[in-house]
């Protein structure tokens, strides 16, 4: 992401993963957030430009940052598994931030295939008596996946125009569960053009 960003791996249950770490300036961190990347199969790595700037809301917010790259995608080993080895990668990586960074909330972020996977994450630490402070799912993966229910307090972001999740399928997976959705005018599922107003709308509602 920039200059700073320390990489490291971790051993996944299917290999190595690769990581990035982001951390605030000067300032010890007073969280953590994992961000999760795009389906890997259509070029989704940790480097998509809305991982990053999930990434970038959060160390504003001084969170200590921090993606990986799912199974099979750039220096990570293992296959595409789904979403549920995906998941249990994912965990693997909460469990070594919290050895780093003990004691601080987590916050669980996604763009569409990680919201997926946090999502699926989120309900594994609700039944552990852990759950993750908040969730940000940008472009939930609503009617392409099968999408838990999450906590009343997610922000929920999604393109106007987005043509590989439609808005309507956000909608109604969001209805049921009374959630709000945040609609981005004229965006597209990568928000082109658009990005700065997911860290605009990350940072103001966090603490909301």
């Amino acid at each position: 992401m920039n200059a700073h960003t320390q990489r490291f791996s971790i051993a996944g249950a299917a290999g190595s993963l690769e990581c990035a770490l982001d951390l605030p300036e000067s300032v010890a961190p007073r969280g953590i957030a994992l961000v999760a990347h795009p389906h890997p199969l259509y070029g989704g790595t940790m480097d998509n430009k809305v991982a990053q700037t999930l990434a970038r809301a959060f160390v504003a917010l001084g969170y200590a940052a921090v993606r990986m790259n799912f199974r099979g995608v750039g220096q990570s080993a293992g296959e595409h598994d789904a979403g549920h080895g995906e998941t249990d990668d994912m965990e693997l990586l909460l469990k070594h931030m919290r050895q780093q960074y003990p004691n601080v909330p987590v916050a669980l972020c996604g763009f569409s295939f990680g919201t997926f996977v946090q999502s699926q994450l989120q309900q594994r630490l609700i039944a552990q008596g852990t759950p993750a402070e908040r969730l940000v799912l940008v472009g939930s993966a609503a009617g392409k996946w099968a999408m838990p229910d999450v906590p009343a307090n997610t922000i929920l972001i999604h393109g106007e125009l987005d043509d590989t999740i439609p808005l309507q399928a956000a909608l109604d997976w969001a209805r049921p569960q009374d959630l709000p959705v945040i609609v981005i005018p004229g965006a597209d599922h990568f928000f082109h053009r658009k990005l700065q107003h997911i860290k605009n709308f990350v940072v103001e509602m966090w603490h909301r």
